[in-house]
């Protein structure tokens, strides 16, 4: 997780440890005594709890699908601290007895083209009883539907992407860092790839459209983006498309990019909106304004905070859980 090296993990350990003491622990020739597991914990940052815990999650299908420069170390780093996170998730809903395994029924659907993702849109969306207003706080929407939505703190570099835990619990992993526009998205985009059934034929350039499709249409409707914007519009104003964002949590990028896809706005248009926009820099700012509220995922530290008020579990516990102080646990308990 924390993408050390056996020599740079001696250095953080003050060279408490020593190098080959680490690598028989590593490869379990060796137990560690309890003061080393207390060094190894503060060199970590983790509670000592972290390593005995029972449970263990693995995560299949998982793909880096931007083009970025991650390497291997930030790659397993990611990898690991999605696992630390989703054993945490999975170890409270334990507790709680929560069932939490997802069942999609939308795989069914076999994606050929644009109009079976509309399709499948319209579906979500009226299972998921969203209508076609702007979707409120879209991460507590997923997590209500059981997908688990894990928010990082990851380079740039790093968008998000999706798999399952342990077989059969679809997650998302976002960075953290970015802007609510860009999450939002993300997030969508990510939640295409857990539920659309593409056909063999489709190729990987083809499914990253479909998904950035299915992102944007279930951000706002082309029925409802029309209606709003117009047909055959030879300029946009600003102002126009800062309405729709912070009503839709779309980004303006986004939006123009749909006028074009539905031909409200030219092909060469669009390309004169993207030199502009690279050529002066005061429009770029305010295309790229985030201008809608940040969400984050609470389900899990709900959770926690309700297995406390009950009783279930103690204050050191939920302390452990969310990897939070004890005394910053009791503050925040705050019963009423």
């Amino acid at each position: 997780m924390q993408g050390l090296s056996m020599d740079s993990l001696c250095e953080k350990a003050n060279n408490a440890l020593s190098k080959q003491s680490i690598s028989k622990y590593e490869a379990g020739k060796m137990m560690p005594d309890s003061k080393s597991l207390i060094i190894l914990a503060n060199a970590l940052g983790v509670n000592i709890d972290y390593f005995f815990r029972p449970l263990a999650v693995s995560i299949e299908n998982v793909e880096f699908r931007k083009k970025s420069k991650l390497g291997a170390k930030q790659i397993d780093s990611i990898k690991e601290v999605v696992k630390d996170k989703l054993e945490r998730y999975f170890e409270i809903e334990s507790i709680i007895d929560i069932q939490s395994e997802f069942n999609s029924v939308y795989s069914n659907v076999l994606i050929q083209g644009e109009n079976d993702v509309f399709a499948i849109v319209a579906c979500i969306k009226n299972d998921w009883k969203l209508g076609e207003d702007g979707i409120n706080n879209l991460i507590e929407i997923l997590e209500e539907n059981k997908i688990k939505v894990i928010e990082i703190d990851a380079p740039n570099s790093f968008d998000g992407l999706s798999g399952f835990a342990n077989g059969k619990n679809p997650i998302i992993v976002l960075n953290k860092n970015f802007d609510s526009e860009r999450k939002r998205f993300t997030a969508l985009h990510e939640l295409g790839h857990l539920l659309l059934n593409f056909d063999s034929s489709i190729n990987e350039k083809q499914i990253e459209s479909y998904c950035n499709l299915f992102a944007s249409e279930m951000l706002i409707s082309k029925d409802v983006f029309i209606q709003k914007i117009g047909l055959n519009r030879r300029d946009i104003s600003l102002q126009e498309l800062q309405d729709i964002q912070e009503q839709f949590g779309i980004s303006i990028d986004a939006l123009m990019y749909k006028a074009k896809e539905l031909n409200i706005i030219t092909e060469s248009r669009y390309k004169t909106f993207r030199i502009k926009k690279s050529q002066a820099p005061q429009f770029k700012e305010a295309v790229e304004e985030s201008r809608y509220k940040q969400e984050q995922s609470n389900r899990f530290v709900r959770l926690v905070y309700r297995a406390l008020a009950s009783e279930i579990i103690s204050i050191s516990k939920a302390g452990v859980l969310l990897n939070t102080p004890v005394n910053a646990v009791r503050n925040q308990l705050n019963l009423v």
